[in-house]
């Protein structure tokens, strides 16, 4: 395969791929702008910012809202980027396709099936937690019933056209969305002191108890640690893009539109929560940041509401994956990087790679009841680092591919990477850094050696069959 064509892989096999007449995408083009907007704004809003931001908070204190706008900038970067190449050759591949065409078929291998094994797994962890929700609220109903039901629904909704899966993430999306804004509202009320029933707390949750920095830089690094991981999933929206009714426009909209809602949201939320609760209360971590601050602020029923929220982002996480990984398992099989069998389509969906996606997902959560201590652990911890691997893929790719579009097709730089190449430097510095702070904690250490692991076994086996290809060509 010649790395120095702009043309995407899916177009250059169109038998492979199963293109059809006139270069079109082979897959649908049921997406529109309203649901890409939805599916990038909504993506990244999880049970991860909802509860998992609490470790943050208790290891950082009130400088979690810097931990959380230092990781933000890296990832706007980082978005940046994928949006300039997503831009110029929209693929259902994203980052995958544009790796392969820039450093070589072993990278686009390795990085699609990294990102293809995360969704998976998070497929899996996703169907446990709300299957975890629905038994508390209807006791004595099995945990399985509910994973069964789940998957079954989504995958469901992955086999039909590809504009259920953009009107299931809409609402999704709109539900998490509105209540965000929601809190945020009632928040910076209280903030200012104008709610009923609240005084403004002034400085005093940011600067008493430790002052601003209670743990010192440890306590920050270790919030940046937790804030980063909170920030996947906005790469999907360039995978979306290659099924919407414009894809150049589309991803160029999305990713302009994005970035800054998303600093709002993340950095916006914490904000608020560190400023109307001291760091340290223990509600914080075990109610979680959101319900804590609600409870504080003397809204009813906070639990429950909560529990719906974390529900719905849930289930709007698993539906967004499994649509993301049997797009990316196509995408490499027709590459001829994965099972021929996966690359058939039917009413141009991949139904076969939605089917092998949704089961590998099923087939986890199986081992995660089975076997919690060990096989499911074992994924857990390949997967920890993998985000952070996609991301320096895709620095890399988009430092390799700027100039060369730029001098062969350059009306294709509808986004351009600002400060290029200082910032994509700074991108992958902040990437880096990112990994030697894993390497420093005992936790994390265990899960950078895995996804390292994973991540050398995928990258021998892709550059065996580009080695294999290039003998038979």
């Amino acid at each position: 395969m010649s790395q120095s064509t702009l043309t995407p892989p899916e177009q250059q096999n169109p038998a492979g791929a199963g293109a059809v007449p006139g270069g079109r995408s082979p897959l649908g083009n049921g997406l529109k702008q309203r649901h890409l907007s939805m599916i990038a704004l909504g993506g990244v809003i999880g049970a991860g910012l909802f509860v998992g931001s609490g470790a943050g908070i208790a290891a950082a204190g009130p400088s979690i809202v810097l931990a959380y706008a230092a990781s933000g900038v890296l990832v706007m970067l980082v978005m940046r980027m994928l949006g300039e190449m997503s831009a110029a050759n929209p693929s259902s591949g994203s980052f995958s396709v544009h790796a392969d065409r820039a450093i070589g078929p072993w990278a686009g291998f390795t990085a699609g099936w990294l990102f293809w094994t995360l969704l998976c797994v998070g497929v899996a962890v996703e169907a446990i937690g709300a299957a975890h929700i629905m038994t508390n609220w209807l006791p004595g109903t099995p945990s399985w019933m509910w994973v069964l039901i789940f998957m079954a629904m989504f995958c469901g909704s992955n086999l039909a056209a590809v504009s259920n899966f953009g009107e299931f993430e809409f609402w999704f999306a709109a539900l998490k969305i509105g209540a965000i804004g929601l809190f945020l509202g009632l928040g910076v009320l209280a903030v200012l002191g104008v709610l009923p029933g609240t005084g403004s707390p002034g400085s005093a949750n940011l600067l008493h108890d430790g002052g601003f920095l209670p743990n010192g830089v440890d306590g920050l690094l270790l919030g940046l640690l937790a804030s980063v991981f909170a920030y996947g999933g906005l790469e999907t929206v360039t995978i979306a893009a290659a099924e919407s009714e414009n894809p150049v426009r589309s991803v160029a909209k999305a990713v302009r539109t994005t970035m800054w809602r998303i600093a709002i949201v993340y950095v916006g939320s914490m904000l608020v929560i560190v400023t109307l609760l001291p760091w340290n209360d223990p509600s914080v971590t075990a109610d979680g940041p959101y319900a804590a601050t609600l409870n504080h602020l003397g809204i009813p029923h906070t639990g429950q509401v909560m529990n719906v929220v974390i529900l719905i982002a849930l289930l709007s996480a698993m539906n967004a994956n499994i649509y993301g990984s049997s797009r990316m398992a196509y995408s490499l099989v027709s590459r001829g990087q994965g099972p021929k069998a996966l690359g058939k389509l039917t009413g141009r969906v991949p139904r076969r790679a939605v089917v092998a996606s949704s089961a590998f997902g099923f087939v986890t959560v199986l081992l995660s009841y089975w076997y919690p201590e060990t096989l499911f652990a074992w994924l857990l911890n390949m997967v920890g680092g993998v985000i952070l691997v996609v991301w320096g893929f895709i620095a890399v790719s988009q430092f390799m591919l700027r100039r060369r579009i730029g001098r062969e097709a350059p009306g294709k730089l509808v986004v351009k990477m600002w400060g290029f190449p200082y910032l994509t430097w700074v991108a992958l510095a902040g990437i880096l850094a990112i990994l030697v702070l894993m390497a420093m904690g005992d936790d994390t250490r265990i899960q950078l050696i895995f996804t390292g692991g994973l991540t050398v076994a995928l990258s021998v086996t892709g550059y065996a069959l580009q080695r294999r290809a290039a003998a038979a060509a």
